[in-house]
Parts: C-alpha cells; structure tokens; sequence
C-alpha cells in the first residue's frame, strides 16, 4: 500500500509534464523520470511527507532522481521531465535573450556610426581609403550578418533560457546558429588584428619594426585561417556539431572547449605583442613628455579589446561542458558580440581624433615644434620633415643664395652683389649681407598640409630607429 501511494504521488508531481510534453514533441509523462521519483522519494525523507514542498525542496532526493533519469531516460525524455519538475515546483521561467538582442542592435549601430565617421572623413578630406579602411570596411560587412543571426536565429530558438524549456527543434536550431556565429566570430578577431598592423604600418617607416609588423600580419592571417577550418571542421559529418545533443546521431567531435581557450590564449597574447611594439617606438619620438603620453594612450585604447577578451575568459569555464548550453552559453556569446564591436571602434579612433580635432582645433597641436612664423623650418636645429608619400608638402618659399668674397657672383661674374634665385614661387626674402661671407647659403621655409591622418597625428614617417631620416 505504502509503495502504491508513493507511485501515486510521483505520477501526480509530473502531472504537469502531460502539457509541455505535448509542446515539446512528447505525448506522455515519461514513465522512466516517475520510476526514478518514486524509487527517490521512497528511501528519502519525504516518504511520510508525500507534499509538493517536501519533494521541491528536499535536495539530496532531487540530485538523485536526476542522475536516476539521466541515466534510465532519452535526452528528450530527461529534458521534458526537468521540464515538469520544475514546474511542479514554481521554479520561475529564466529569459535573458530579448537583452541579449537589444545589446547587440546598440552595438552594431553604435559600431557602424563610428565607421562611417571614419571612412566618411578620409573620403572627404584624404579622397582616398588605405588599406586598413578597406578592411574595417570588410570587418562591419560580415559583423552585420551576426546581429541578424542573433536577432532572428539564436535568441527565437533560445539563447539565454533554460534548454529543457525549448523544443528539440529550437536546441537543433540553436547549436546551428551557435555553429555559425563562431565562425564569423573567429574570423573578425582576425580581421581586427589585421586592421590594427596595417595602419601601424602607415605611420611606422622603420625597416626593422615594418618587418616584424608584416610578420605579424602574416601570423594573423594564419592564426584566423587556421581557427576558421578548425571551427568549421571540428565534427565529422560538419552537422553532428548541432545534430549530437540528442544521442541519437552518430559522429565524432574536437573539443570545442580547447578550441575556445586556445584561441582566445593566442588572441590575448598576440594583443599584448601588438601593444609592445608601438609603445616600443615612443623613445624614437621628437615630442614633448606629455605628447608622448598622448600618444602611448592612443595606442593603448586597444587594450580595451584585450580587457573584454580576458573577461570573456571567466565565461569559457563551462563553454563545450554545459548540460545547458542555451543558459550558459548567454555570457560567451554576449562578451564575444561585445569584444568585436569594442574592437570596431578602437580601430577607428586615431581618425575619430582628427575628426574631432577639426570640429575642435583647441583639441589639436602638431608634434614639432614650429617656428616663429607657423612654418615647418628645415636646417640646424629643426626636426626633418616626415617623409611621406601621402603628405602634400608645399614649399611656400626656397630660395638659394650665392655670395662671392669677391664681390661677384659664382653665377654670373658681371654682378658684383649677392644672387637671390626663387626656386619656390613665392616671394624672395631680402639677402643676408655678404660682408665676410664666402661660399652658398640656402634657406628653405615649407608650410606642410598633410593628406593622411594619421602621420599629422604621430609624426614618426621621418624618423627610423636612431632618429635618423628613414630611407623612403
């Protein structure tokens, strides 16, 4: 009699599983989850307690009937009847997707905003785009995709929600969409580290640092080729990566939780790498001490990238171990969607600077010192000019001039006076008095518009590692 109530009593507590079963692909209470419960309650102390309050709250009897139905149920089975128990009990229905979607919409405009800022600016002022646009440009055209996948794939099939709450459709659906976002995400971490190299190398002309910058581009290309196969690759049949949840397919897997914490130790370390070598080349500059550290804050605006990154480690703990993807996959997903966008916008902000600095002159300053009459000035005691091919320099006087001892000029031996010839177009300045002098005296005075951004923004084209004039 007592083990008949005791049946009863289970039957009656996964009453509640008849409804969801029906909504999650199931006809009937699982007979094996209320054959595991009346084999819990039966040595517990609810066997003289048969109440709700009693089975709900009494742990010890709810971890074993787990492992019980974990062992004796189907994975659809398992998740129908956590599905009942949870709501026999008045456990609350958890939903954190509709936040989840609404970050990533801020986000993506947010990040589209700033790089149309971005490639807005060098169109109108540069009329060109460098190669480092063009990849930023490439990085929002696959970023944009991500947000529709999250918006009409991940969050209506679950992310952010317990899986026994979902349909086995959904959970397919979700691991699917799951699979995708993480092959574009792998692919624009690269792309990041990419745009960042190619405009360091816009404004670094040392030999020795251009190599190790192009390896390093090299190694980036690699490092996001390689983790984009092994992503797609990493099941065999490709589907079973969102087919093996249930049990029921057969096929074999990597473990995709070394392939998240390998790939996020390589993109870590390789950021802090990309940071040491700019900050490297602050010695090389002619600037003021507190220029300089106007500049080393520039660069360390990517470490916001690298900060994001290490917090989305603490999240990786249970990524490719959860027997609850859809819930503890939230955090992974939402701090990857955040570190892209952070990097998005670290990329652009050399040139968010200039823009500001026009709308803003008080906010700008060159980097040399200018002379008394607000042009660059070559010769003793002047800092060479930048040599860049994307500077327009425009010689606003040049002239040379040519005294003889003698009193005749080395040109034309008829005049006894000193020789002034305009070489520049502009106006002549008087010449120097010849008395004691003997020899070729040449002046030349430069105003200098620049075309690219980022050289007026750190001067460092002219200069390789000892300070010297870089050979072009």
């Amino acid at each position: 009699m007592r083990l008949r109530a005791i049946l009863g009593s289970a039957v009656a507590f996964l009453a509640a599983a008849v409804p969801l079963a029906a909504a999650q692909g199931s006809s009937a209470t699982p007979p094996c989850a209320a054959a595991c419960l009346a084999d819990g309650i039966s040595h517990s102390t609810c066997a003289t307690n048969l109440t709700t309050a009693c089975i709900c709250n009494n742990a010890p009897l709810q971890a074993e009937v787990s492992l019980c139905v974990a062992a004796s149920c189907t994975m659809k089975e398992s998740l129908v009847a956590k599905n009942a128990s949870s709501t026999s009990c008045g456990v609350p229905v958890r939903n954190r997707g509709t936040h989840y979607d609404t970050a990533s919409i801020v986000m993506i405009v947010i990040s589209s905003a700033v790089v149309a800022l971005r490639l807005g600016f060098k169109l109108v002022v540069t009329r060109s785009l460098s190669s480092d646009d063009w990849v930023i440009f490439g990085l929002l055209f696959v970023s944009i995709p991500s947000v529709g996948i999250i918006h009409y794939g991940t969050v209506p099939n679950g992310v952010g929600q317990d899986i026994w709450t979902l349909t086995p459709e959904q959970i397919t659906n979700f691991l699917f969409y799951f699979y995708i976002m993480a092959v574009l995400y792998f692919t624009q971490v690269a792309l990041i580290k990419i745009c960042l190299l190619l405009f360091y190398l816009r404004i670094f002309p040392a030999r020795p640092v251009r190599r190790l910058l192009w390896g390093t581009v090299g190694f980036s290309i690699v490092f996001g080729i390689f983790f984009v196969f092994l992503v797609i690759f990493q099941c065999t049949p490709i589907s079973f990566f969102w087919e093996k949840w249930d049990g029921e397919h057969e096929g074999k897997c990597l473990d995709s939780n070394a392939i998240a914490w390998a790939n996020a130790a390589v993109s870590i370390a390789l950021d802090f790498w990309m940071l040491g070598i700019p900050l490297a080349q602050l010695k090389t500059l002619n600037l003021h001490w507190k220029k300089k550290i106007g500049v080393a804050l520039m660069f360390c605006v990517g470490t916001f990238v690298t900060v994001v990154s290490i917090v989305r480690l603490r999240a990786l703990v249970l990524f490719g171990k959860s027997s609850n993807p859809t819930w503890d996959n939230f955090p992974v997903s939402l701090w990857s969607t955040v570190e892209i966008s952070v990097g998005i916008i670290c990329t652009c902000m050399p040139t968010l600077r200039l823009l500001l600095v026009r709308l803003f002159p008080v906010l700008g300053g060159s980097s040399y010192g200018p002379s008394a009459n607000g042009y660059y000035q070559s010769g003793s005691g002047h800092p060479a000019m930048p040599s860049s091919t994307a500077a327009r320099m425009r010689a606003s006087r040049n002239h040379t001039t040519l005294v003889s001892s003698s009193g005749r000029s080395k040109l034309d031996p008829a005049k006894d006076s000193t020789d002034s010839i305009d070489v520049g177009g502009g106006a002549t300045p008087p010449p120097p008095p010849a008395a004691k002098l003997s020899g070729i005296v040449r002046q030349q005075t430069f105003a200098v518009q620049y075309d690219d951004d980022e050289t007026s923004l750190v001067q460092m084209r002219g200069l390789d590692g000892n300070g010297k004039s870089a050979v072009p």
